[in-house]
């Protein structure tokens, strides 16, 4: 098993496309692995359908701001966030793309851009509801921040207990997503 990678992440969509609780699991997964890790959400005044993001960061070494502001990856899951964030990844960096909702395509050559159509996937597989984690599955795997094993631990943790029964879907659109 290789070794998992720093990251610097910025995770952006709507209110209620599951923006923070998938920057949540990704900041467990570094504690996990024992990790330094930092989550900053940021979200306007309305708890759905206003805009929605986070900074997460994964380190060996001491984190010193948790503001990323030149991310070494994306998840975008709007447009909005998509023009806002889309010029901000650091050359060599990743972007995932939520295409089911965005149509728009990168227009630069220096980063690896993922285009991961996570609504339709979740629909067609029954995981309506997990196209959140169905991109952050692409970002592990495009990325090696953590390994699937200890994300697939990190659900078992972190699905809240009146929605344990869920804990198998949210596996599945992981590995759906790391499989794309």
């Amino acid at each position: 098993m290789s070794e998992n990678r720093d990251l610097n992440a910025v995770l952006a969509g709507f209110g209620g496309q599951g923006i923070l609780f998938m920057g949540k699991a990704i900041a467990y997964a570094g504690l996990l692995d024992g990790r330094e890790v930092s989550w900053l959400p940021s979200y306007g005044p309305e708890m759905r359908g206003g805009t929605a993001n986070c900074s997460v960061c994964i380190s060996d070494e001491q984190i010193g701001c948790p503001l990323v502001t030149e991310p070494d990856a994306l998840i975008v899951m709007n447009r909005p966030s998509f023009e806002k964030f889309v010029s901000t990844v650091k050359p060599g960096g990743t972007v995932v793309v939520e295409s089911s909702i965005i149509s728009a395509k990168v227009e630069r050559g220096d980063v690896s851009v993922y285009y991961v159509p996570a609504t339709t996937l979740a629909e067609q597989h029954g995981l309506n509801g997990l196209a959140n984690i169905i991109l952050m599955g692409k970002l592990l795997e495009a990325t090696g921040f953590s390994a699937m094993e200890t994300m697939e631990k990190t659900m078992e943790k972190i699905v809240p207990a009146k929605k344990a029964h869920l804990i198998p879907k949210n596996i599945e659109a992981l590995q759906l997503g790391a499989a794309y």
